[in-house]
């Protein structure tokens, strides 16, 4: 188990040279994850990064901690066998929208069904940065892009409705605009007890720089986000003076003080209720403001606790077990 030790931030930072390019979010998000990994308790020796392919996916390099910068779309599969073999562990996955959504969306689904307890963060620059500029799962219907020059026509995926209808426990979002805010998401993610899933909006700034503008920049993102506090309602707006309310299970935008509307009336967030959760993840701007924080959270049956519990259960009844008995137990032949 780990004994808590007081860390500074420069206490995960690596010896090895940061290389994005210059202005991309990526910075933010490094030194925001590398400032909370010193308020969560672990030890350095017990925290593991895991990373697949993409610009992302240079994490483990930066943070001074263990890590594995392991294959395209592969990082939740490898990630899920860290944490079972070592339960003790903080895992946490980092991907982009390419490695997680696309080749390993099929791993990252599984890993949040299982409710395995690692902390997967998902860099959202909707464009394959690495690659140089290719539409990504998350780009825009429309964008032009190296290859797109018509303009894409796919439908984009929503991460968090993806999350959640893989039967996630945990969902959240944050900017890289926001170190605070990251921070804060972060810490709450480590300590849920299952998978977490954390999307952070990213600017790649050479390939699809602005993609998150308008509920990020300081002149407009009063007005088009909406910081989700569990309990509280959702006001948002330069003034403070918007809210949301349901209409008939249909999301509707109001002023405070116009048409009769008091605080009163304003929709207050719970982080437990999946319809609502589920409501909040097709919000889109400018129509509506752009949710972040934790917008859903329930207890579930944990995986590794689980397969912890089935092994120890059948060493009990059947003991330790021989492999060589278990590998000669079947039909076996000599090839010569």
């Amino acid at each position: 188990m780990s004994e808590a030790v007081a860390y500074k931030k420069k206490d995960f930072v690596s010896s090895q040279e940061v290389r994005w390019c210059p202005g991309c979010g990526d910075y933010a998000i490094l030194s925001s994850i590398q400032t909370a990994m010193t308020k969560i308790g672990k030890r350095r020796e017990d925290i593991v990064c895991v990373s697949g392919i993409g610009c992302s996916s240079r994490f483990p390099y930066y943070v001074n901690s263990y890590g594995m910068h392991t294959i395209h779309g592969r990082a939740p599969g490898i990630a899920s066998g860290v944490k079972i073999h070592n339960p003790d562990l903080s895992v946490w996955v980092l991907t982009g929208d390419g490695d997680g959504l696309s080749i390993g969306g099929n791993h990252l689904i599984h890993a949040l069904r299982r409710n395995i307890s690692m902390n997967i963060v998902l860099f959202n620059n909707e464009i394959y940065g690495l690659t140089k500029g290719q539409y990504s799962p998350t780009s825009k219907q429309g964008i032009i892009t190296k290859s797109s020059p018509d303009g894409s026509v796919d439908r984009a995926f929503v991460p968090g409705s993806l999350a959640l209808g893989a039967g996630a426990t945990f969902f959240a979002r944050t900017m890289d605009t926001d170190p605070k805010h990251i921070q804060d998401v972060m810490i709450e993610a480590h300590e849920h007890q299952g998978t977490s899933l954390v999307e952070v909006f990213q600017n790649c700034i050479i390939f699809n720089d602005g993609a998150h503008k308008i509920y990020t920049d300081r002149a407009t993102r009063d007005d088009y986000s909406l910081k989700l506090v569990h309990g509280e309602p959702m006001i948002f707006g330069k003034d403070r003076n918007k809210g949301l309310i349901l209409n008939h299970f249909h999301p509707v935008v109001v002023t405070i003080g116009e048409n009769g509307v008091t605080e009163k009336n304003i929709l207050v967030h719970d982080k437990h209720d999946y319809n609502l959760a589920s409501m909040l993840t097709r919000l889109k701007a400018p129509e509506y403001p752009v949710p972040v924080g934790v917008f859903y959270q329930e207890r579930a049956a944990v995986y590794c606790q689980q397969v912890c519990a089935q092994i120890k259960d059948l060493k009990a009844k059947r003991g330790e077990g021989d492999m060589q008995a278990l590998l000669n137990s079947g039909d076996t032949w000599e090839v010569e």
